[in-house]
């Protein structure tokens, strides 16, 4: 089930805050099983059978996080029965997700026909595995204790906002929400203005958006023109943008509409002045995991030079594998990985340097190209679209059907540029909570067109739900 689509917005989610807030606050525990009932129908509306699969990981990583408590207080370290949980848990991610590209690489290598049967990937498995990994591994660490009520995990595992393409949430960060929150009609008001922003973000400038890369990229060799790519390639860039942060404000939305307080999971990123910067405010749950689990367990950089250069690598190359099960993401993260190892270690200092107009330059257009890289179906394809991008085989540098892509689609490239920086979005989102007039007025204008594009558009998931 999709949060932009009219089952949910008119159907779910009314029904569910109606049970929801009929149940007494005092009653926090049958609140709690509302929640989780009605995040298991919304997980198994499109994934009746692998709903099971996530109901065994809630079982399997309650007991582990419990087996390894036990064995603390009885002297030992808890180590064996930690690293049996982070096994079967990477197993199973990467079972469901890597099989396939598994089978493929070796078939390519070995140039055997070893035949196979495609799995399909269970929705937002990626999402909700390296929840249940952080709530293990801090368990270990001892960080948190393990959790006493099963209900309670289980939701934390489940609920529907952030379950199929996150934010990622912590268990250490939601830990003491599961037990008490708090939920009040102004809470519940900023969660329903975030979600009607992100509702149009989605749908009134991500869907577009797409519709006009889409285009670009189903243009024949004759049509196409220099030009032509670089429109296509901006126009993934701001799609990308708002459909995966319009996700985020609806999941954060929807979350303090229960009481809930998610993590931010972007803060502007393309007004950043270095990829460093960008990576900093893109996708922040995801960066601050690998973080946290990976990167300093590694060493971070508190080890030497090649070492530390070694762990970006590691780091970037799952990263990119974290994506999706293809080489061009695996080439995307190492991508990235280099970028960062040169702005730390060659060029840092020159940039910073640089006039702020410079920096911002490098830093989008090192985004762009590697958007080129995440949308292509292979490395092939990529290189194909960067070589036209950059003028290379006998293609125009504009045509007229460049001409008739910038008159049809250039209002909405501007609209979607200024609308990713800061200031209008802080300044609207400001006037809303004070409750002006004309921004209550704008919100619900926003949520109708939304509603009106939603009745008459076909379905179109987010990007995100297929990793």
């Amino acid at each position: 089930m999709l949060f932009s689509s009219i089952v949910f917005i008119f159907c779910f989610l009314p029904i569910l805050l109606a049970v929801y807030f009929l149940v007494p606050k005092k009653y926090l525990f049958a609140r709690n099983i509302v929640l989780l009932l009605f995040s298991l129908v919304f997980y198994s509306w499109g994934e009746p059978v692998y709903v099971f699969l996530m109901i065994y990981s809630a079982f399997f990583n309650y007991f582990m996080a419990h087996l390894i408590a036990q064995d603390r207080r009885k002297g030992g370290s808890g180590k064996r029965d930690f690293l049996f949980a982070l096994v079967m848990n990477l197993f199973i991610l990467c079972f469901f997700k890597y099989f396939g590209f598994l089978m493929d690489t070796v078939n390519g290598i070995f140039h055997s026909h070893i035949s196979y049967t495609a799995l399909s990937l269970p929705i937002g498995i990626s999402f909700y595995t390296f929840q249940a990994l952080s709530y293990i591994i801090d368990v270990y660490r001892d960080k948190v204790k393990p959790q006493s009520s099963f209900l309670n995990f289980a939701l934390y595992l489940a609920l529907f906002p952030q379950l199929i393409a996150g934010p990622i949430v912590k268990y250490i960060d939601i830990e003491s929400q599961l037990s008490y929150r708090e939920t009040n009609p102004e809470k519940f008001g900023q969660g329903a203005t975030r979600f009607m922003l992100g509702l149009g973000k989605k749908v009134l400038l991500a869907n577009n958006l797409g519709a006009l890369h889409q285009l670009v990229l189903n243009l024949p060799d004759s049509q196409a023109s220099v030009l032509s790519f670089w429109i296509g390639a901006l126009a993934y860039t701001l799609q990308i943008y708002f459909d995966f942060s319009g996700y985020s404000d609806m999941a954060i939305g929807l979350g303090r509409m229960f009481g809930f307080e998610f993590l931010e999971n972007f803060n502007y990123p393309y007004i950043s002045r270095s990829v460093t910067e960008f990576w900093r405010r893109w996708h922040m749950s995801l960066s601050g995991w690998f973080r946290d689990y990976l990167y300093i367990p590694l060493g971070g950089n508190r080890v030497t030079v090649p070492r530390h250069i070694l762990n970006l690598l590691i780091v970037w190359s799952l990263t990119g594998l974290w994506h999706g099960a293809s080489w061009n993401f695996v080439f995307w993260g190492l991508y990235y990985g280099v970028v960062l190892i040169l702005e730390k270690y060659v060029f840092g200092s020159a940039l910073k340097q640089s006039p702020a107009w410079a920096q911002h330059l490098y830093a989008m257009l090192v985004v762009l190209i590697g958007w080129v890289f995440f949308f292509s179906s292979d490395l092939s394809a990529a290189i194909h679209y960067l070589g036209v991008m950059f003028g290379v085989g006998r293609f125009a540098l504009a045509n007229v059907k460049t001409l008739y892509l910038l008159r049809t689609n250039l209002i909405l490239l501007i609209l979607s540029c200024v609308l990713s920086g800061p200031r209008p979005m802080e300044r609207f989102r400001r006037f809303a909570e004070e409750r002006r007039v004309p921004a209550v007025i704008c919100i619900f204008a926003v949520f109708i067109l939304s509603v009106a594009y939603l009745v008459y558009s076909s379905y179109n998931p987010f990007l995100y739900f297929r990793f």
